[in-house]
């Protein structure tokens, strides 16, 4: 039995296995994970450690240093960089791509876990791997004008946080400012000294007072018993009445000696929401948990516990990521709706059939429905580059469907009527070369992006293997269903076509022109040579620059005051730039935090940063408010540094440890040095164009008041360094002497000295110390008060100490601003002798990603060769197929500049693409000038020209199909489609010169190349 003769046999069953796919892939679609990354995961793990208040120099030799040495041991590890500051460091390692980081966690933990008993008592360290999920995917404020800080915290914190926990996709709900409740006990010290008390016996008196505990079971009336003592503290009252000594017997109570207070705990930090004070709930997402079902249900439980809450309090949504996702989405859906449309229209005017038309455009819903069955089945899910690589791939499906159609239309028409079923499955049989061969050129080049690595094959890896399940499926469809359809639903009535008289126009100047191009070949290079004159200069003219790009509906402000800055000082300004974003028409809601971070890290208190969301409706475009903003706020708030940067490119610079565009490592063994050199650099890179929120590196911690205790003063008074550093600590700090329950929180109760928030180092000063025999000592006597500047924190990079200047970019390409910054350092007289400089931030990973990207596109150039070689058997033929996708690619710098894109990771993956693209058009002719010179027996030069006029019309069909299906892209319509815009424009403009390169420069070529054959 013949092919033909099966797939007739067969066709229900060959039809409903296409539309079993289809259906699958519709079922997936509900059940396929939403979110705006792909699950990657990144190498690279932090370290955190805590050593009590340690100087930085100590610190890092006493901690960071043998810690550092720990984890270079740890396999895998190609980069550690550390931060060291006053009692703290931070360690980020970094690993290959594609290790276990689950493991490399866990092993990391036990390299440290082997050192900790030789590292200073007390210190802890905490490792977080990084990942996407490292920012919240859904926020919300409380506000109130009427409840306190401390209720809308135990809002927040007992009613709606347990309420969020269980939402599916839900890793936890982190509750950030407001103010928790705390019992104070401000003890008087003239009453404390007449008692001849200190400040632990009171903490020990109230530790003794409240008491809940088992003390045994007994068996007594055949049951058995659990003793309890109990004596718990559970008020106020309760708290005043407790028993601090018993001189003579007379009880001496707390009340009698000290205020007793509702207080709340001391801290350091003061988050905000629209101008008011207020408590941020934030929503991490689980790896891979479906971000949109996730933001939709805890949106839908916040309704319902609005309802039981006062009135006054507001709950307000200053941060959601899964709208981008849902406007990606929608974003998507219209360019693909729209090519279609474009393409069917497309379609229509050359065949003039509408039964034709239907047939080629319904196989894009049902590829698109079978490619998510298979993303299902890969783990793969919808994001941001998934739905991009749908939409890009659109154009290269009905490309598929357009060629096979239009030759089954052809060999239709030029038989007639007669025969009319049996002629379609031949034509479609005789096709399948053709069709195998050139859809095999478009998926190659997927082959090497399997192998990508970095931030590169993270984001672009799942746009690939979405493009090329669709463009596998397109070609399975297209060759088992297609003539199936044809066969079926076409009649003797389609088979008749009248050329039209354009088209004849057409066919005749096509005609003409490779008459006079097949006289004269090297005519072509008339063509040829201004394309690649205007591609060099176009070269020279296009910025380059990293991920693309897009407005991402908010921002982060980052900003710093200087060292040692009072939380009280830092909030005032802030205050002030609180009024001007407010100011500003663009700008929807936004949050605050001054000593923390959006990912929940604390910061110094001079440190912080704002989420600012904008209108969703008509507005200006973000890079525009940011610039007004930042300008507003340099004129009118002096001593604040600020920082803007788009979420996602803030995510991917804290997940590859570069936040910024422009950062120049500097090394030297020298502290003071690497200061003078960091502080110069800095004023010089400053005034290169374009070059904003320049940062020097030097970054000191808070001014420190040391108390340097008097060993001779202090045993002479009869006490030691030790009690005399416990009781200035129990005093100004205070010490929690015990806690307990009030319904699902713990209370604690705080014991120090009365205006301990107020001292001033004078009272400081003056503050009693009670020796062994009761006598007072003013701390004075004993310790000499130094106030101390605040030490800079050390960076060190595997092992080597450094500074990092870093910057960020405005109206400028970042390859053009780097060039400027090189040259800036290389004047003579910046750097002094020893002090070298490297290159990082993310033009480090720009670098690493194009250098990926070049090897990815060498390895499609060959792989491309070696499946034309396989097809065509003959060197000459395969080169000469192959140059040209190669000066197609030309085309992409030319249309790079002209639309203004920067030469990005998208446009090179583009350019790639161009590779696979061009060959399969050109096999589509080539084939065809083959089977003319095997079948029919003719002369080169006569299949050369009857191969371009039988392929003219597919081949423009196709080519105008894709630019149509590809434009929507091309002009980045809709919120997140930015993505994907420089891509689109690359393939654009390829295909913009496919047309003339492969009907009018290939068969000039090769006219030249076979010249003296007859066949």
């Amino acid at each position: 039995m013949s092919t033909s003769g099966w797939m007739q046999l067969h066709r229900r069953s060959l039809l409903f296995l296409v539309a079993l796919l289809a259906l699958a892939g519709a079922f997936a679609a509900f059940q396929l994970p939403i979110s705006l990354f792909p699950n990657v995961q990144f190498p690279r793990a932090v370290v955190s450690l805590d050593a009590g208040d340690q100087p930085a120099e100590l610190m890092a030799t006493r901690v960071t240093t043998p810690v550092e040495e720990a984890l270079r041991r740890v396999p895998g590890v190609t980069d550690v960089e550390s931060k060291t500051s006053r009692g703290s460091a931070e360690i980020s390692v970094n690993f290959d791509w594609g290790t276990d980081m689950a493991r490399a966690t866990l092993q990391l933990q036990s390299s440290i876990g082997e050192i900790l008993g030789s590292l200073p008592p007390g210190t802890t360290m905490q490792v977080r791997r990084m990942d996407p999920t490292v920012f919240p995917v859904i926020a919300y404020s409380l506000t109130s004008k009427s409840e306190s800080l401390t209720a809308l915290r135990d809002i927040a914190q007992y009613q709606i946080r347990p309420l969020l926990t269980s939402v599916t996709g839900v890793a936890r709900i982190e509750v950030t400012g407001g103010a928790q409740e705390e019992f104070e006990v401000a003890v008087d010290p003239a009453r404390l000294a007449a008692y001849k008390l200190t400040l632990g016996d009171v903490s020990r008196a109230i530790g003794a007072s409240n008491v809940l505990m088992a003390a045994g079971r007994i068996e007594d009336h055949y049951k058995l018993y659990l003793v309890v003592a109990h004596a718990a503290i559970q008020q106020l009252s309760d708290l005043k009445a407790v028993v601090v000594a018993s001189p003579g017997g007379a009880p001496v109570r707390l009340g009698e000696i000290a205020s007793v207070t509702q207080g709340t705990v001391p801290q350091w930090i003061r988050v905000t929401a629209d101008g008011q004070d207020a408590v941020l709930i934030n929503a991490f997402q689980q790896p891979g948990a479906n971000s949109v079902a996730m933001a939709r249900e805890i949106r839908s439980r916040l309704d319902d516990i609005r309802k039981r809450l006062p009135s006054d309090i507001r709950i307000a949504n200053w941060y959601d990521q899964s709208e981008l996702v849902v406007a990606s989405a929608s974003s998507v859906r219209d360019a693909i709706l729209i090519g279609v449309l474009l393409a069917a229209a497309t379609l229509f005017v050359f065949l003039r059939n509408w039964k034709i038309t239907a047939i080629a455009v319904g196989l894009v819903p049902v590829v698109l429905a079978a490619t998510l069955f298979l993303l299902d089945l890969f783990g793969m899910g919808f994001n941001i580059m998934t739905l991009g690589g749908m939409a890009a791939a659109v154009g290269l499906i009905i490309d598929d469907s357009i060629v096979m159609i239009e030759h089954i239309v052809r060999r239709m028409r030029e038989g007639g009527p007669q025969r009319f079923h049996g002629r379609i499955m031949a034509a479609a049989l005789e096709f399948t070369r053709p069709l195998a061969g050139s859809s095999a050129a478009t998926l190659i080049i997927f082959v090497p992006l399997a192998f990508l690595s970095g931030v590169t094959g993270a984001f672009f890896k799942a746009l690939s293997i979405t493009m090329a399940s669709a463009l596998a499926i397109s070609f399975l469809v297209t060759w088992l269903a297609i003539p199936i359809l044809c066969d079926r639903w076409l009649n003797a009535a389609d088979a008749h076509e009248k050329e039209t008289r354009f088209a004849h126009w057409v066919n005749e100047r096509y005609a003409r022109l490779m008459a006079r191009v097949n006289a004269r070949p090297l005519l072509i290079l008339i063509a040829v040579v201004p394309l690649l004159g205007v591609a060099g200069f176009a070269y020279t003219q296009v910025g380059s620059g990293f991920m693309p790009s897009m407005d991402e509906g908010g921002f982060v402000l980052d900003y710093h005051t200087p060292a040692g800055t009072s939380v009280t000082e830092t909030n005032r300004l802030m205050m002030q730039i609180e009024q001007i974003i407010r100011a500003n028409p663009n700008v929807a809601t936004y949050s605050r935090r001054t000593g923390a971070g959006l990912g929940g890290d604390l910061n110094e208190p001079n440190k912080g940063d704002f989420f600012v969301r904008l209108k969703s409706s008509k507005r200006e475009p973000i890079d525009t408010v940011i610039e007004e903003i930042r300008t507003r706020i340099e004129a009118s708030v002096p001593g604040v540094a600020v920082e803007f940067a788009q979420l996602m490119e803030d995510l991917i610079g804290d997940l590859t440890a570069v936040p910024q565009p422009v950062q120049i490592k500097i090394f030297s063994d020298d502290a003071a040095v690497l200061a003078h050199t960091a502080t110069a650099v800095a004023a010089a890179i400053g005034k290169v164009p374009g070059v904003v929120d320049v940062e020097n590196g030097i970054n000191p911690a808070g001014d420190a008041l040391e108390l340097l205790i008097l060993p001779d003063a202090v045993a002479a008074e009869g006490l030691d360094p030790q009690s005399v550093a416990q009781a200035v600590s129990d005093s100004v700090a205070g010490a929690v002497a015990t806690d307990f329950q009030v319904g699902p929180k713990t209370i604690g109760v705080r014991v120090r000295a009365n205006g301990a928030g107020q001292l001033t180092d004078t009272a400081l000063g003056r503050l009693q110390i009670r020796a062994s025999d009761g006598h007072l000592v003013p701390l004075r006597r004993v310790a000499r008060f130094v106030k101390v500047s605040g030490q800079p924190e050390i960076s060190r990079d595997n092992l080597k100490r450094m500074v990092a200047v870093t910057g960020r970019i405005a109206g400028r390409d970042l390859g053009s601003t780097i060039a400027d910054v090189q040259r800036t350092l290389a004047k003579p007289g910046l750097l002094p002798a020893g002090v070298y400089t490297e290159l990082g931030g993310l033009y480090q990973q720009q670098q690493i990603a194009f250098r990926g990207l070049l090897a990815v596109f060498g390895a499609a150039v060959a792989l491309v060769f070696g499946l034309l070689l396989f097809l065509y058997e003959r060197f000459r033929i395969a080169a000469a197929i192959l140059l040209m996708p190669l000066l197609a690619v030309c085309a992409v710098f030319a249309g790079l500049w002209i639309t203004g894109v920067e030469l990005n990771i998208s446009a090179m993956m583009g350019m790639t693409m161009i590779i696979g693209i061009v060959t399969e058009v050109a096999i589509f002719y080539v084939s065809e000038f083959q089977s003319l010179m095997r079948d029919d027996g003719m002369a080169v030069r006569e299949a050369l020209l009857a191969a371009g006029r039988n392929r003219l019309r597919p081949i423009a069909m196709t080519t105008i199909a894709a630019i149509l299906a590809l434009l929507p892209l091309a002009f980045a319509l809709g919120q997140g489609s930015a993505m994907q815009q420089p891509l689109a424009i690359a393939i654009v403009s390829g295909l913009i010169v496919q047309l003339p390169l492969v009907l009018v420069a290939l068969p000039a070529l090769l006219g030249w190349i076979l010249a003296g054959r007859d066949k």
